[in-house]
């Protein structure tokens, strides 16, 4: 469905956040019979709301608004599991998203990134590298910036979320998966369900599919799965594959590009996302042998991204590292690895959602470290990992009295890693002010 075909239809806004708003503001240029912005939270009157373009419904009213309409635009933040959902579908009511319409109007030009981690850095570090090779694009999607607010241009690179992918119904030319775990489980039903609407990007017949081979859950998701060519999806980072790093030194098939260290972002998980772009650039047509010297240029001008294993140096020797985007325990598993040759403190806990932490305590059996748990999660995860020989583990009673603990328990050149394994909202307003805290307590614990 595209933004054209809501002509003279009775269209419903479910939500009124960014999203709800720029999708509000792109349907009322097509002209649709009726537009109404729905908002079914308990105190949408709090929001407040500009009714120049359509009315705001919500309370008890909300439901009656959504089951009148042709066609209702739900915003991310509608979960699949909501439940409004199963009654309007069973209605015959065409749902969608924002990002869906604007897709079926700019898959042509499109690179659309997803995963459960790694989307983000891959899909930032294929936007930098497309613009050093003169590929000009517009860099958006799950960062703020809805897709129908998006500029007009030739080339788009996105970042998806998978409630974003899971109403494609057209997939962009370029469709890139860089890992695949469980993650909001509550908001999709289930871990399948999570998968299901995650590989969304990939049914619609994107023109090329690159995928981290190195992810073995992934690779077995994906089996089967084809680009519009009838041709399977490329694996890069694998041992065998064109893209990898061998012996610290980016390959591309037998030809070495540049040094591993050219890149600073750590971790064997950013290695696998560079791998990743490189085999993006060269599916487009990117000649990244020839171009090497200005590819290795633009690799070691990449900064990364904020609360992604970004250090924070303190005067005690110590080395603080706020990850708390870390939102599952795979997430923090790649954190861990990133760090494995120095004395660890790794801060775990957050909103406990019933995620399966037996993952974690698998891969920290034959590792030495110190795990300190914060509320709410951090008594299940500090209990799933009881009895590990080399694992110390410590409970705390908030974020700074965990860094607090982790001065005291972290040996002389160490690392205090926060990496929670669970997200941050309840006790914080999102992931940016859990940062501010871990900052504050930083300061506030220093000599």
């Amino acid at each position: 469905m595209r933004l054209a075909d809501l002509r003279g239809r009775s269209v419903a806004v479910w939500g009124t956040g960014r999203e709800g708003r720029a999708a509000v503001t792109a349907i009322a240029r097509h002209e649709p019979a009726r537009l109404i912005a729905v908002n079914d939270s308990a105190g949408y009157l709090d929001d407040p709301w500009d009714g120049e373009l359509a009315p705001l419904a919500g309370g008890e009213h909300a439901f009656a608004a959504l089951a009148s309409a042709d066609v209702i635009v739900r915003s991310p933040g509608v979960p699949s599991t909501h439940p409004f959902m199963a009654e309007l579908r069973s209605r015959g009511i065409t749902i969608t998203g924002g990002s869906a319409l604007w897709m079926a109007d700019h898959a042509a030009q499109t690179v659309g990134v997803t995963g459960s981690k790694g989307k983000s850095t891959t899909s930032s570090l294929i936007s930098h590298l497309l613009a050093a090779v003169g590929r000009p694009n517009a860099y958006g999607g799950n960062i703020g910036v809805p897709l129908l607010d998006l500029p007009q241009a030739d080339l788009y690179v996105l970042e998806l979320s998978s409630y974003q992918c899971a109403d494609l119904t057209d997939s962009p030319r370029v469709a890139v998966v860089t890992s695949l775990f469980p993650e909001h489980l509550d908001a999709h039903g289930g871990e399948r369900e999570y998968y299901r609407d995650k590989l969304n990007l990939l049914r619609h017949g994107p023109d090329l599919i690159v995928v981290n081979g190195a992810d073995e859950r992934l690779r077995d998701e994906i089996r089967g799965v084809a680009d519009r060519n009838g041709f399977p999806p490329v694996p890069a980072a694998a041992g065998d594959s064109r893209f990898r790093v061998e012996d610290g030194t980016v390959f591309c098939s037998d030809d070495p590009l540049f040094p591993r260290a050219d890149l600073r972002l750590k971790g064997r998980h950013n290695e696998r996302n560079l791998c990743v772009a490189l085999a993006v650039l060269d599916g487009m047509g990117v000649d990244v042998v020839g171009l090497r010297s200005e590819l290795a240029a633009a690799v070691r001008s990449f900064e990364g991204l904020p609360h992604r294993l970004t250090e924070i140096p303190d005067p005690s020797g110590l080395t603080f590292v706020d990850d708390t985007l870390s939102t599952a325990p795979f997430a923090a598993m790649h954190a861990i690895e990133a760090y494995e040759d120095r004395p660890l403190t790794v801060l775990v806990g957050g909103t406990d959602r019933g995620l399966d932490y037996s993952p974690l305590r698998d891969f920290l059996a034959a590792r030495e470290l110190t795990v300190i748990g914060m509320p709410d999660s951090g008594p299940r995860i500090l209990a799933e990992l009881a009895g590990l020989p080399k694992v110390s583990t410590l409970p705390s009673e908030d974020l700074a009295d965990a860094v607090r603990l982790a001065r005291e328990v972290t040996p002389p050149g160490g690392v205090v890693l926060l990496s929670p394994a669970a997200p941050s909202y309840g006790r914080f307003r999102n992931f940016e002010h859990r940062s501010e805290a871990f900052l504050e307590a930083i300061r506030a614990t220093a000599e």
